[in-house]
């Protein structure tokens, strides 16, 4: 089930949100939670089930050993170690068995592989579950007493199955103790809305066009220069647009229930560095690294050479989480070598102006999605050649830019959801109303009326077009 299906928004949502309201109590209401999580879960299989239980058991046993021996004691590590070594072997096991074997097989000319079905979510529960034990072994978090509790928080369907990572000590509180109200609420759906519009009005249409100049097969070689880089930034918006969207939606939906949940993006393509734009993008996941890799490896408080070598660490894993593909090590390298690059910058006291250093970052990223994009490295060396204009295919052709001057509007429209302009002029308007209550009142309705307007238009999007899951999905 996906947050964009017309089932979701027109019979899960609003059952779930009429039991939920009708329930009295935080307990109460947390048991229809973790129903409404579970039978969401279950929709992508009920096996799959099974080893989100196992897991979380092993997760909530681990916890409470851990709170067993205080101080230094070494069974404490004992458990944070089995526990760690259990979640990523069932991770390793479901998601990259097919790589190493086929990985092994290209080597050594062995012939044979296995395809193994990734379990929906495993990535990001698993990612949850090392940090919550990680955080009571540390000491910055009480371990649950209760198996079910821990269980809503690993499974709570706003954020099971595609994130955000969101961390145990950040829901602990409102697990127990959260306040529904209306402007609450109201605040949640306008934010559900407005990724539902990402989603459904942008990131679905810039995935059609991403795959029709920039497509994952040879025919990218027949392909003129610009439609080449049409596609490339069609891709390059689909991914923000797609994953964000997505995230607003899951911060909408916790906000509606009474959560505030961490914020995943803060528009990455306003980033003036690489660093910064990691800051920014999937945010997440980028600290979860920092906190749990990084950091633990000695970080930067060590030798230049080993703090290289940490870095390398991150971002080679960092590639690898997002898929079982050689490209995506590939695309994390490629980040480690901007990174040592910028720390170098910092180290000699080399700065760019503001403008540079955002087109800087843009071209970085901009062809960083060329790796991310495709698995097949010969297709990928013909994308790159495209941009290049190295094919033979001229500059561009009739269709091309009759299909960019039909999408004219529509890719500014795109570019400006990428950018804090609406929030910017808001803000603005805001200041200048000599009566604050009015104005604000007046952008509320403003506000609510806009995200009547994205829903009535995605649905209409939605209905007219076929399925198309969410990006991280395949993560």
């Amino acid at each position: 089930m996906s947050f964009s299906s017309l089932f979701f928004l027109f019979f899960f949502l609003p059952v779930f949100l009429l039991a939920y309201y009708k329930t009295t109590g935080i307990r109460k209401k947390n048991i229809v939670l973790l129903a409404a999580s579970l039978i969401f879960y279950c929709w992508g299989g009920v096996r799959y089930l099974l080893l989100l239980l196992a897991m979380t058991a092993v997760g909530w046993l681990s916890g409470l050993q851990i709170r067993k021996y205080p101080g230094e004691d070494k069974r404490r590590k004992r458990w944070l170690i089995l526990s760690v070594v259990i979640f990523l072997a069932v991770l390793g096991i479901f998601k990259y068995t097919g790589f190493f074997l086929g990985t092994f097989g290209a080597l050594f000319r062995v012939s044979g592989g296995v395809e193994i079905a990734l379990p929906l979510g495993i990535s990001f529960y698993t990612f949850k579950l090392i940090s919550y034990v990680a955080d009571v072994y540390r000491e910055k978090t009480e371990p649950e007493e209760t198996y079910w509790m821990l269980l809503l928080y690993t499974s709570i369907f706003h954020q099971c199955t595609q994130g955000p990572i969101v961390r145990y000590e950040q829901m602990q509180t409102e697990l127990r103790e959260r306040r529904m109200t209306y402007s609450g609420f109201l605040e949640g759906a306008v934010r559900f809305c407005v990724g539902l519009g990402k989603k459904a009005i942008l990131a679905d249409h810039c995935g059609e066009m991403a795959s029709a100049f920039l497509p994952l097969d040879g025919n990218v070689a027949s392909a003129p220069a610009a439609a080449v880089w049409l596609g490339s930034l069609c891709y390059m918006l689909q991914l923000y647009l797609d994953f964000s969207a997505y995230s607003d939606m899951a911060l909408g939906l916790g906000r509606m229930a009474g959560f505030h949940y961490p914020e995943n993006f803060n528009y990455p393509y306003m980033a003036v560095s690489v660093k910064d734009f990691w800051r920014r993008w999937h945010i997440s996941l980028s600290s979860f690294f920092r906190d749990y890799v990084y950091i633990p490896l000695g970080g930067s408080r060590c030798s230049l050479r080993r703090t290289t070598l940490n870095l390398l660490a991150v971002w080679a894993l960092t590639g690898l989480w997002h898929g079982a593909s050689w490209n995506f090590v590939l695309w994390g390298i490629y980040y480690f070598a901007f990174i040592v690059l910028e720390n170098y910058w910092k180290r000699i006291g080399f700065q760019m102006r503001p403008a540079l250093s955002r087109l800087y970052t843009l071209a970085v990223v901009f062809f960083g999605w060329i790796f991310f994009r495709f698995e097949d490295f010969g297709n990928m060396g013909l994308a790159f050649r495209g941009l290049l204009g190295l094919n033979g295919n001229g500059f561009t052709s009739t269709v091309t830019a009759l299909t960019l001057k039909n999408n004219i509007l529509f890719l500014i429209v795109a570019v400006l959801a990428v950018t804090p302009v609406l929030r910017t002029a808001a803000d603005f308007v805001s200041k200048l109303g000599q009566n604050r209550q009015r104005t604000a009142v007046v952008i509320r309705g403003i506000s609510i009326g806009g995200a009547a307007l994205l829903l009535i238009v995605s649905v209409m999007m939605l209905a007219g077009s076929s399925y198309t899951p969410f990006l991280y999905n395949q993560f």
